[in-house]
């Protein structure tokens, strides 16, 4: 987050090695209208990807207010922001329980978020809506149903072939409960927004078998650790895990869908 692209006169441009937030991010971006001085509510904003960005594009007559449950991930978007961009705001507030007393914004924009919504995904985001202003906008990034589905099919396999049924039902419950692109269209249009946007799009991501797969930080970090909670026995998950990924070629590409909802309040 601290590499700075002075060719392109941005001072906080989306960090270019971050090969899972960066992806989303754009998508988010080229979906979102942002105008100097807009003010922004950017949620499960992380270590602010993408807030700097945001923040620099609205500029200095503009406001992001920067939210995430997560402490450690406020802390370290602070260090980032050091004494820059005093128009940018990080805090640690609960998007599920946002306080009646925050304000309304231009934009409410949120990458990598809807994931965070669950159980009650529809009812978090008509509590975000309150805070939108109307004529505003609201732009959510999210992996959708379809992802990775080939690595769903390998795991249901390798269960099955060992007469795992009770894990085989938790998968598949857990696969199930990732919203698709057209249930997140249904939220935007039942909240009555306009000018609905809903699209997917692949992104490939790259691993290597045993170790690399099952340690890599855009599987471990959310969609292993779902599969692993599928066993109540942790030495049976590694076992099979470990059968998984040194099966690497029968479950690539890995491809998850980047679905962007985008919609405007009336």
């Amino acid at each position: 987050m601290t590499e700075r692209n002075n060719e392109n006169l941005l001072n906080w441009p989306l960090p270019a090695k971050d090969n899972w937030s960066r992806p989303f991010a754009e998508a988010l971006l080229n979906h979102l209208d942002l105008f100097p001085g807009a003010t922004l509510l950017d949620i499960a904003c992380g270590q602010g990807i993408p807030a700097f960005h945001l923040a620099e594009q609205v500029g200095a007559t503009g406001q992001v207010f920067a939210i995430d449950v997560s402490p450690h991930q406020i802390a370290r978007a602070r260090m980032i922001q050091g004494k820059h961009l005093p128009w940018l705001r990080f805090e640690c507030v609960d998007m599920k329980a946002i306080p009646s007393t925050l304000p309304t914004f231009d934009r409410i924009t949120g990458n990598l978020s809807v994931m965070f919504f669950r159980p009650n995904r529809f009812e978090v985001l008509q509590g975000l809506l309150k805070h939108l202003k109307p004529g505003g906008q609201v732009a959510l990034t999210f992996p959708s149903l379809g992802s990775f589905d080939s690595l769903w099919q390998r795991i249901d396999w390798e269960m099955a072939t060992r007469g795992l049924s009770d894990e085989r039902k938790k998968l598949e419950e857990y696969i199930t409960e990732r919203p698709s692109a057209e249930e997140g269209r249904a939220w935007l249009s039942r909240l009555g927004l306009n000018k609905i946007e809903v699209t997917e799009q692949p992104l490939e991501i790259a691993t290597g078998p045993g170790v690399m797969f099952l340690r890599h930080p855009l599987l471990r970090g959310g969609f292993l650790e779902d599969v692993y909670e599928c066993f109540t026995d942790p030495r049976l998950a590694d076992d099979v895990m470990g059968t998984v990924s040194e099966d690497l070629p029968s479950f690539l590409p890995l491809i998850v869908q980047r679905c962007v909802l985008s919609g405007w309040k009336g």
